[in-house]
């Protein structure tokens, strides 16, 4: 009967773990937009990155307060000569969350950036802008990270531009920038015992009511969270800032945004004023403070520690009910029923023990974090699965277990703590590593009442953000030590016995499932090439997994034993190697084009644009090379034709020539993509052609082909190829 009722269970949750896992739904829309209908040779215009945010969401602003992460566009196609500039921000919102205070952005942004393009633009043929941009959308209870590839494409034409639909929102958005008010407003700052004092005096044309005063500091020189008493002074008024002691940038300038509740000119409503001034030497004489004005509200102080700690202590009990956690939650509860005949003493150890393996790895998570932020990084909970190779780690991890668990292969319980050998005898070391697998897998998961006390823990001082750290690997630990420290409750689980098999093959799924969350993150970070080349990987460690536990099993000969784990650590250690490699060099190229888009570095890659009729003949009206290579994700051929693009003397070649790269992917059923096909009397891929200027008909490819071919082909065509 027990056992019933535990299948029974494990059936009801499996969807729920799993619907849980990948119901992130995106509540930011991105596109790309520009204030004219088409470009003009020479004369700039106005682009925007226009964010559309659900009702209770959020985005952030350049300075993100006491947590968040700013919007970043990534330039992946800017053509050739046009200049972008950098956002303009407009003035944000503040947004107090208990103790923590955050800038940013509701309902509809656009952040608007200068584009410059070349004078020798040719009018008549069209420019596509294509972006990468990211942002991090929260509302009060979770995080998610976002993102999209945006693009826009405009003609070229010799006229004035027509204003575009979007021109009246550029309008009004623009009003909404910092204004520099130097001619009604006299801005000053000055540091007083440690901290800053920011001075405005009023001029002509300043107005005589101001209400309430908040500045948005872009460089995060002050504490957010920190109340800004407005005070009045001899000549007009002052806020006092609070230093943020993890700052170690430049304190020589305060550079951001005042903002009023009414409006900073008497003629004009405007409620946002840039500032950016030197800050003066300390100095308590030189502002007379007369008498104080109205602190704004939403400055207050908000839930003090005690309160930050049974949140923390709340969220990190809430914990083991989230997917991230409820297959360890399985696993551990499983230990606990083999011990139900041992001694109570060891039983609390095990507890115990598991316990310390949570608090440890909370501590470490916990140094790490104060270190990194005191370096000036911007930290968040669970955004360490923004790295792939943070999460092609977790990944592999949690397929070793799943498929230890499935039965394919045993290892010993002190190096994972996992299976069903956990006893008192060998496994106090396998408790320990639950804990750690415990903690390394909650960090993805923001459980409710969770994400306050983590923000909190992020901006308080050290021993106050171990302390919300500790409580919460208290809470996520709690159930295990309940279970150990009452026997009574463990006697209530089911005995020991052959249950316990199937029942432990059955909680792989759970594991299973989350590799496939982890994967379709990783989908979202790597390149197609490059993602085929991690699920390769996988398998071949699979493999490796397969190979340790048939032939490296205690009954084997130990020379047997030694080469299976010989070759099964060559399947494991070589896919992972490539993919580091390979997660490596897609950083570095991602850096190189944005050097590339702002002039500080040359291009030494190739970059792929969309194959389209259009494009063909523009391209080859232009007198340009022009490369097509029809090709889909499904065809293995076409995944080794592509090796020879990465070859040196090839990506030279194709750059000295300017050759224009298109990409015809016929992934998806494409009519278009299956007419070219056609008309060149070819029904599959890969097929890859050439067109040299001035001739009508291509050098087309052999099928398969290496970077030999594809040089000689060039030659071909008359192409300049090497020295």
């Amino acid at each position: 009967m027990r056992l019933s009722r535990l299948t029974i269970l494990l059936v009801l949750l499996l969807p729920w773990t799993l619907w849980g896992q990948l119901n992130f739904a995106k509540h930011t829309q991105a596109e790309l937009v520009a204030n004219v209908e088409s470009i003009q040779p020479g004369q700039p215009f106005w682009m925007a990155l226009r964010l559309t945010m659900d009702e209770h969401w959020h985005t952030y602003w350049v300075n993100p307060g006491d947590a968040g992460l700013k919007t970043t566009l990534s330039w992946e196609e800017l053509p050739e000569g046009f200049k972008a500039g950098e956002f303009h921000w407009p003035t944000p919102k503040r947004y107090l969350q208990e103790d923590i205070m955050n800038y940013v952005y509701e309902g509809e942004v656009f952040l608007m950036f200068e584009m410059t393009p070349p004078k020798d633009l040719q009018p008549g043929t069209k420019v596509t802008f294509k972006a990468r941009a990211d942002w991090l959308e929260c509302d009060p209870s979770m995080c998610v990270p976002g993102g999209a590839d945006v693009s826009l494409a405009l003609p070229v034409q010799t006229g004035k531009p027509t204003p575009s639909t979007w021109a009246n929102a550029f309008e009004k958005a623009q009003q909404n920038w910092p204004q520099d008010l130097t001619g009604s407003w006299s801005v000053s700052a000055m540091m007083v015992d440690g901290n800053y004092l920011l001075a405005f005096d009023p001029k002509e044309g300043a107005s005589g009511d101001i209400g309430e005063v908040y500045y948005f500091d872009q460089n995060a020189l002050i504490t957010p969270s920190a109340p800004q008493p407005l005070t009045k002074t001899d000549r007009g008024y002052a806020l006092h800032l609070e230093k943020n002691t993890f700052f170690d940038g430049d304190d020589k300038h305060l550079q951001g945004v005042l903002k009023t509740s009414k409006s900073w000119l008497a003629d004009q409503e405007i409620d946002g004023m840039a500032v950016d001034v030197t800050i003066g030497k300390s100095s308590t004489g030189s502002i007379t403070v007369t008498a104080t004005a109205a602190t704004p509200a939403s400055a207050e102080r908000g839930t003090p520690l005690l309160g930050l700690l049974g949140l923390a202590f709340l969220g990190g009990l809430i914990l083991n009910l989230m997917p991230c956690v409820f297959p360890v939650l399985g696993l551990k509860i499983m230990g606990f029923v083999n011990q139900a005949g041992e001694d109570h003493g060891k039983v609390v150890a095990h507890g115990l023990v598991f316990t310390a393996g949570v608090l440890v790895s909370f501590w470490v998570l916990a140094g790490i974090l104060i270190g990194l932020r005191a370096g000036g990084e911007e930290l968040g909970w669970g955004f360490q699965l923004q790295s792939p190779g943070f999460v092609l780690a977790l990944t592999v991890i949690l397929l070793v277990f799943g498929l230890n668990m499935s039965g394919l292969f045993e290892i010993g319980t002190s190096a994972v703590g996992v299976g069903s050998q956990l006893t008192a005898k060998s496994g106090l070391s396998g408790s320990f590593f639950s804990g750690v697998l415990a903690t390394v897998v909650a960090t993805p998961c923001a459980a409710p009442f969770l994400a306050p006390a983590l923000g909190a823990a992020l901006t308080l001082p050290a021993a106050k953000s171990l302390a919300v750290f500790t409580t919460i690997g208290i809470g996520l630990a709690l159930p295990y030590l309940l279970l150990s420290a009452f026997p009574q409750l463990i006697k209530a689980l089911p005995k020991p016995g052959a249950w316990m098999e199937t029942f432990k093959q059955a909680m792989a799924f759970l594991l299973y499932g989350t590799v496939v969350y982890l994967l379709w993150v990783l989908a979202g970070q790597l390149e197609p090439t490059l993602l085929l080349g991690v699920l390769f990987g996988l398998v071949a460690i699979a493999c490796a997994c397969w190979i340790y536990g048939r032939w490296a099993a205690p009954h084997r000969k130990p020379g047997t034993q030694w080469a299976a784990r010989v070759v099964a650590l060559l399947f494991f250690v070589a896919p992972l190697a490539y993919a580091y490699n390979g997660i490596a060099e897609q950083q570095r190229q991602a850096e190189l084009k944005a050097k590339i888009a702002s002039g500080e570095a040359k291009q030494d890659f190739l970059i792929w644009e969309p194959w389209s009729e259009e494009k063909v003949k523009e391209l080859r009206e232009a007198g340009r090379y022009v490369y097509i290579d029809f090709t889909a994700r499904w065809c293995a051929t076409c995944q080794v034709n592509k090796k020879a693009y990465n070859s040196p003397a090839v990506i030279d070649a194709f750059l000295a020539n300017d050759v224009a790269l298109l990409k015809a992917d016929w992934t998806n059923h494409d009519p278009a993509i299956t007419r070219a096909l056609a008309g060149y009397g070819r029904s599959a891929v890969p097929f890859n052609l050439l067109y040299a200027p001035g001739k009508d008909e291509p050098i087309v490819m052999p099928e398969i082909f290496g970077a030999g071919a594809v040089l000689d082909t060039l030659k071909e065509a008359g192409a300049k190829v090497g020295g």
